[in-house]
């Protein structure tokens, strides 16, 4: 893709000059600021790519066309090459190729000339001729170090001389392994210096180990999408673990968008040097910024899109996992500090992994740019993707090897550039997450203390019912003391029936008068 504004920018200066490999050193420098403050982006790759602000990198190799030298930007998520400037002897093939890009474009005549590039010469190699402007003055341009499939000058033109740089070299040399590595520098890294190395068929020293390290297979589009073909890998299911060390492919329930992928919890990942900021779904980006204090999110004209504001002494830690392998990235590489102030005049950092939405029939899920490279000294195998090959390859693949081991030094290293205002990541499924692991992993034992539970709980219940009717009877039967008396039972002895009144005696044979007592049992006095 088209170099993204806020990139290292890091000057290749060769350093090897041999027939079966070839090695630069990598040195930093500013990019010039562009005057429209937005974003390069590729049309071919959905997404934002860079900012054009203060840090802004750009990841240069010098290259020669007819004798003539241009600095060029190393771009693996594209493969044509163009330049801006006269080329003594150039072939004009009559034909054109424009690339477009999400922002802008170039266009121009498809010329041919002798290129020298890492100690490799090659003859009559296509390019396109593209006019100077503001954003792309003399004497600069871009070689694409990505797949064939998508160069619109190898589909302009008919023969071998239309593919791809690396293509060519690989085809005409032989003796030359057909892969390429890269160890991205950081620019504002206060511990190790901005610079890093671009190698063509040998490993970095120092970085053998990236040999041993997993061979990760590049996703092969079918036949009619093969125009979309980049370096696209699998990232694990659980391949993203957000500030709170939580699997966030799982606590968001994220899923591939890509059709074709076997695991829908595996997402396809490109790895391009274009993108300064890498692009992911908005669920993970989500998931990285929104608890951190005084985090928003913005629509911001300098990154063409929505992207996560925060505070800039705010430390992030986030990892990826590529064949089982953790890749921590750099807490400066979490967050990126553009130099912009909030509507308050507030000075303002912001998410580096930015919300994308891959869309319809997506090829990718995910864009791994300069941010997360810089993490990562990364082996890119061609395998069968060398085009006119006369030789069977192996399947192409990708092998990284982690470089920010030291989170003691990467958190240093924060609090020198940035500051340091503490907080704690917390994970709002701590606890569901805890009690459902306890779950599955001691099912037998919940199982039998659940049983028991129930049980108890029954037996609780019937014993309850047993006394509240026990009680029941008694409260009928202990209200008189003893059973109701039959009623053929015979009068108590001493109780006879007999009028009972309080007034005077009445004398012997006189009958009463004004006084009618009523009669009661002796049975009376015990209501």
């Amino acid at each position: 893709m088209k170099p993204s504004i806020f990139a290292t920018s890091l000057s290749l200066l060769f350093a090897i000059d041999i027939a079966s490999a070839a090695r630069f050193k990598v040195h930093a420098r500013p990019r010039p600021r562009r005057l429209s403050g937005e974003l390069a982006r590729r049309a071919s790759i959905v997404g934002n790519t860079s900012v054009a602000n203060v840090g802004d990198v750009q990841y240069i190799s010098d290259i020669t066309l007819g004798g003539q030298k241009f600095s060029v930007q190393i771009d693996t998520g594209s493969s044509d090459l163009w330049v801006v400037g006269d080329v003594p002897n150039a072939k004009n093939t009559g034909k054109t190729a424009k690339v477009t890009y999400a922002v802008g474009e170039v266009e121009g005549p498809i010329l041919e000339a002798q290129l020298d590039f890492a100690g490799y010469t090659v003859n009559d190699q296509a390019f396109i001729s593209v006019s100077e402007s503001s954003e792309n003055p003399s004497g600069t341009g871009l070689i694409g170090l990505g797949p064939n499939f998508g160069s619109q000058v190898s589909d302009a033109i008919s023969d071998a001389s239309g593919d791809a740089v690396l293509d060519r070299i690989f085809v005409q040399d032989t003796s030359t392994p057909n892969f390429i590595t890269f160890l991205l520098g950081r620019n504002d890294d206060p511990t190790d210096p901005p610079a890093g190395d671009l190698t063509i068929g040998e490993v970095v020293p120092g970085y053998e180990a990236v040999t041993s390290q997993p061979k990760l297979p590049v996703s092969v589009l079918s036949s009619s999408e093969n125009v979309n073909q980049h370096w696209q890998i699998l990232l694990d299911a659980d391949g993203i673990v957000g500030p709170a060390g939580e699997d966030v492919i799982k606590e968001q329930d994220i899923e591939t968008a890509v059709g074709t992928t076997g695991n829908k919890k595996q997402l396809t990942v490109v790895i391009d040097t274009g993108f300064s900021l890498p692009q992911v779904p908005p669920k993970v980006a989500e998931a990285f910024y929104k608890d951190v204090p005084g985090a928003k999110l913005v629509n911001l004209q300098a990154v063409s899109g929505e992207i996560w504001q925060l505070p800039c002494d705010k430390e992030i830690n986030v990892t990826f996992k590529f064949g089982a392998i953790s890749f921590p990235v750099h807490p400066l590489d979490t967050s990126i500090d553009l130099n912009l102030t909030d509507s308050s005049g507030h000075h303002v950092c912001f998410g580096a992994f930015q919300p994308m939405d891959a869309g319809n029939d997506a090829t990718f899920d995910a864009i791994f740019g300069m941010a997360f490279l810089r993490n990562a000294y990364t082996y890119i195998n061609f395998g069968d993707f060398v085009e006119n090959s006369q030789t069977a390859k192996a399947d192409p693949f990708v092998q990284m090897l982690p470089t920010t081991n030291d989170t003691a030094e990467a958190h240093s290293d924060f609090l020198k550039v940035r500051g340091d205002s503490p907080w704690t990541p917390e994970d709002d499924d701590d606890e569901h997450h805890t009690i459902e692991s306890y779950v599955h992993e001691h099912l037998a034992l919940v199982i039998g203390l659940s049983v028991a539970a129930g049980l108890l709980i029954l037996a609780g219940v019937a014993g309850l019912c047993y006394r509240r009717r026990r009680q029941t009877t008694m409260v009928t039967t202990g209200f008189f003391q003893r059973p109701y008396q039959p009623l053929h039972d015979p009068a108590p002895e001493a109780y006879t029936m007999h009028p009972m009144h309080n007034g005077p005696p009445v004398p012997a044979g006189r009958p009463s008068t004004g006084y009618n007592p009523s009669y009661q049992s002796p049975w009376d006095a015990r209501y």
